[in-house]
């Protein structure tokens, strides 16, 4: 009916009480004018409150809007038996108002009766209302707690058209779903909690004697007035606009309801509540270190709940909550009332797996932590258990990805690719296959000379066990095998053949003939930490350092006639090289340095020598002396030690050792590296020491962390060198 007679209505002049015709003044005298001719008295007084006291913002407001939300209001008060004997001044401001705060404007009430009215048809009161509304109401809109949500201020069709909202775009649901079955109900809240960590808006219905209160879609099957923020809200400061607990009103009052998302705006009253929630002081934190505990996934992820205990130092279990997830108002924390200035371990428990945070010693007072469940420290055993449910779930991963370039029989990495010939022996012993990276020379000739050759590689050497590979150098090229890009095939071959052919990463051999010889020559000291050992076959160093294959078995084969390039006298020079740094390094540099008297460039097969003595060697991930010298090809970790990009420079030379739990780095090139430690390296379960040219630059606890899990394997898909824990240090 009112949309059949508004067109005309505000075409005509409006007649009440047989006054003379006069022109409206305003969509708002028009809504007051029809409202008294449809419903006497009540209705100009309950048009003309709203007209009195609303906002600004309102002056242009569709009068449709207003007649209806009017209309609805009185026939609620007439239907509901808790509305029929509401005071006037409840009514007029806590159930007939169209708005709640600032949010959007809009026709909430026909469709919010609908979906409020079954769920209170039993009920009697209007607390029992509540409470039914409560529990039934952000189901049957599909709209719950997420601040994934647009704006906090959300009106109810924003809310139910995203299907969630904050606490502000909640209690605003919650409190026009009450005021539409004829319910008083306001908004009420905190633009700051005392210990300022965020604001909160919660709901007050009024039951018939007094204002009562309850969290929007947290409902209490034990009654009103309960809500975890009601600790909070005793600790409220009366007469403080920030820090004081405020109910929204329509008509004036006390004061302004806080509004955090517009801090200017002055235009919705609100009701000072304080002493309704904080009636006296508490100064319990004041002798406390009062810590509240918010739990997620991971950054920036979703929250999780857990079993939270803080242990005192004799490990004795002092305070204990649960902290919240879902569709628990982010402000929803377990509190945990500490010993100031005693230290303490956080100890969270989530699907029966348990991790731990160090809390130091605290100072009186409260604080939240946020914590990130994959930053919180493992135990040894749990953290192994997790690098290898990684790894497998990765390998998954790799068989499915990397299905079409094995059937390729190529793989690719950026604009180059690399072609593999395949060849396997012997069965696969407990722990994995070995694999075996062959490559072939030529170089600077036309691709078939190349090609020959590559085939050529896959026939010099057979193996009692395992992958034997010999891949097509991307390039033509006469560095064929020591251009950067090498470098990143190599590591997707050895990572692809760990996940789809069982290969043990510690049993990972590089060799190479001529041009590939010369590949091992630089490839080898650069990444050494890939490899179990390496053999250079006829080929020439050109500008490589010896230096990083400290923990390398390597060898030199050679023939004593091969005197192209000065090939036989380099690799006589390098032996002697290996041996001085051996000789300064007893522990470090293993070698060997054979040169075949009379041989020329083809050594008549006799260099397959070197294949068992390499496979007598496996990988140590862990070594207790890393000598990290960067080539032209830089890269960002070696065994256990990392740089950054901006430190990642082409000759810095950097060295580390660890005895006893201490770890001592010299370098006159970096001022900072990230140590990769896991409990094979130290133990981490005690304090780690760290020193810099002589100098203690940390000392303390080293926590494992999933994080630090997820990173290592993430660079690197190798559960052997996966580093459990990380420590950033500079000096």
């Amino acid at each position: 009916m009112i949309d059949r007679l508004l067109p005309l209505l505000f075409l005509l002049p409006a007649v009440v009480d047989g006054d003379p015709p006069a022109a409206a003044s305003s969509p708002w005298d028009l809504f007051v004018t029809e409202a008294a001719a449809r419903h006497g008295e009540t209705g100009r007084a309950a048009a003309e409150f709203l007209a009195e006291h609303r906002p600004e913002r309102d002056a242009g407001l569709d009068p449709e809007l207003l007649l209806e939300n009017l209309e609805l209001a009185l026939a609620a008060r007439e239907r509901f038996p808790w509305a029929k004997d509401l005071p006037d001044r409840l009514f007029l401001n806590d159930v007939l108002p169209y708005a709640v705060l600032d949010e959007t404007r809009e026709r909430w009430r026909p469709r919010l009766l609908e979906v409020a009215a079954p769920l209170v048809a039993e009920c009697e009161t209007a607390a029992e209302a509540a409470q039914a509304l409560n529990r039934g109401l952000f189901d049957a809109v599909n709209v719950h707690y997420n601040t994934g949500r647009k704006k906090p201020n959300q009106s109810p069709a924003e809310s139910m058209e995203q299907g969630r909202a904050t606490c502000t775009g909640l209690s605003i649901l919650l409190v026009d779903a009450c005021r539409a079955v004829g319910v008083p109900a306001r908004v009420a809240g905190v633009a700051s909690w005392h210990d300022k960590r965020g604001n909160h808006t919660w709901v007050e219905v009024h039951d018939g004697e007094r204002w009562r209160f309850t969290g929007a879609d947290e409902y209490d099957a034990n009654g009103l007035d309960r809500g975890w923020f009601a600790g909070d809200a005793s600790k409220a400061r009366a007469g403080d606009p920030v820090f004081g607990v405020w109910a929204s009103s329509f008509a004036p009052a006390d004061g302004t309801f806080p509004m955090v998302w517009a801090p200017e705006d002055r235009s919705v009253h609100g009701d000072e509540v304080t002493a309704t929630y904080a009636p006296e002081a508490k100064s319990a934190a004041a002798v406390a270190a009062v810590r509240f505990v918010r739990l997620w996934d991971r950054t920036g992820g979703e929250r999780l709940v857990a079993e939270v205990e803080a242990l005192d130092a004799a490990g004795e279990v002092v305070a204990s909550g649960r902290t919240r997830a879902g569709r628990a108002d982010l402000n929803d924390m377990p509190e945990l009332r500490l010993a100031a200035g005693a230290p303490h371990t956080l100890r969270c428990t989530v699907g029966g797996r348990t991790r731990t945070r160090a809390l130091p010693a605290g100072e009186a007072g409260e604080a939240t932590l946020d914590l990130a469940w994959n930053e919180l420290a493992l135990s040894e055993e749990e953290a192994e258990r997790l690098v290898a449910e990684r790894f497998e779930a990765r390998c998954a991963e790799l068989r499915e990805e990397r299905a079409a370039e094995l059937e390729a029989e190529a793989l690719s990495s950026g604009d180059h690719t690399l072609r593999l010939l395949r060849r396997d022996f012997g069965e696969a012993p407990e722990g994995g296959r070995s694999l075996w990276i062959s490559m072939h020379g030529g170089g600077g000739a036309p691709a078939e000379v190349n090609d020959q050759q590559w085939r050529n590689q896959i026939r010099l050497y057979t193996l009692d066990e395992g992958v034997y590979v010999a891949p097509r150098a991307p390039t033509d090229t006469w560095n064929l095998w020591h251009q950067g890009h090498i470098d990143d095939l190599f590591d997707r071959l050895i990572e692809t053949m760990i996940a789809t052919a069982g290969v043990d990463p510690d049993r990972v051999y590089l060799l190479g003939y001529s041009a590939g010889g010369d590949g091992v020559y630089q490839l080898a000291p650069r990444m050494a930490d890939r490899f179990a050992a390496a053999s250079m076959m006829a080929g020439h160093p050109n500008d490589a350092s010896p230096l990083g294959l400290r923990n390398l078995p390597f060898a030199i084969f050679m023939g004593g006639a091969d005197a192209a390039y000065r090939r036989n006298e380099v690799a006589a020079a390098w032996g002697e090289r290996l041996a001085a740094l051996r000789e300064a390094d007893p522990a470090g540099y293993p070698h060997r340095v054979t040169i075949y008297e009379g041989l020329g460039h083809w050594m008549d097969g006799r260099d397959a020598e070197g294949l068992p003595w390499m496979a007598g060697h496996t990988r140590d991930p862990w070594p207790e002396r890393v000598v990290w010298k960067q080539s032209g090809r830089t890269h960002g970790r070696f065994y256990w030690l990392a740089v950054g990009d901006g430190a990642r420079r082409g000759g810095a030379l950097v060295t580390a050792t660890v005895a006893d739990n201490t770890i001592a780095l010299e370098s006159e090139d970096l001022r900072a590296v990230t140590l990769r430690l896991r409990d094979e390296l130290v133990d981490l379960d005690r304090e780690v020491v760290v020193t810099a040219g002589g100098a203690e630059v940390f000392r303390g606890l080293v926590p494992r962390t999933e994080a630090a899990i997820e990173a290592s394997l993430a660079e690197r898909n190798d559960p052997r060198s996966a580093a459990t824990a990380l420590l950033s240090v500079g000096w």
